[in-house]
């Protein structure tokens, strides 16, 4: 007569079944945790890139077209941009108040440098400019000018129709950035 019950060969069978559904279930675990991982990580780069964009269109597309006597205040050459324009919100206290601008390189990082324009005399020496870094690890900007075909520089008593910003970042860096093209508005801000 045969008793109830599971067999020693019976037992280590359903723990050897156990054993190859636990190693599945934690490779699959480990296979999420590296997918959520590397999304954070892409949702991260891309979040910087996002807002790095947003504020450089905002500056270059409310880009000051200046008084009919004096013109714009744009300048630029294939690596640099000089202008007068609002003041993103992220960089002073007092939103879309005038600056004069300028953007570049200095090393690897892509710099604003900017200063409040007044509309008074100063009395003392101006302050130097200040910098607001605006992306690190840069390997080079490209900056073209629209007016009858694209230039590599600007030194024109109107605004160019657009103003194209390449950024290139080093081999190897997973950034990818597509140009930046902003059209200068053509009258000016109140």
């Amino acid at each position: 007569m045969r008793q109830a019950g599971f067999t020693l060969l019976e037992m280590l069978v359903g723990l050897v079944v156990l054993g190859f559904i636990m190693a599945g279930l934690t490779q699959g675990v480990r296979y999420g945790l590296r997918a959520a991982d590397a999304q954070s990580r892409l949702v991260d780069g891309r979040s910087e890139l996002d807002s790095v964009d947003r504020a450089l269109r905002r500056v270059l597309t409310q880009a000051d077209p200046g008084s009919g006597r004096t013109g714009p205040t744009l300048r630029g050459t294939e690596g640099r941009i000089e202008f007068v324009s609002a003041l993103p919100d992220a960089v002073a206290a007092l939103p879309d108040q005038p600056a004069s601008m300028a953007l570049g390189l200095a090393g690897d990082r892509l710099l604003l440098r900017w200063s409040p324009r007044l509309h008074a005399k100063r009395l003392e020496p101006a302050p130097p400019p200040r910098e607001t870094e605006i992306l690190r690890g840069v390997r080079r900007i490209e900056l073209a000018y629209w007016g009858s075909g694209w230039q590599r520089g600007w030194d024109q008593a109107v605004l160019p129709g657009l103003i194209r910003l390449r950024i290139t970042f080093p081999p190897g860096d997973p950034r990818h950035w597509p140009d930046i093209v902003a059209a200068p508005l053509r009258g000016r801000i109140q």
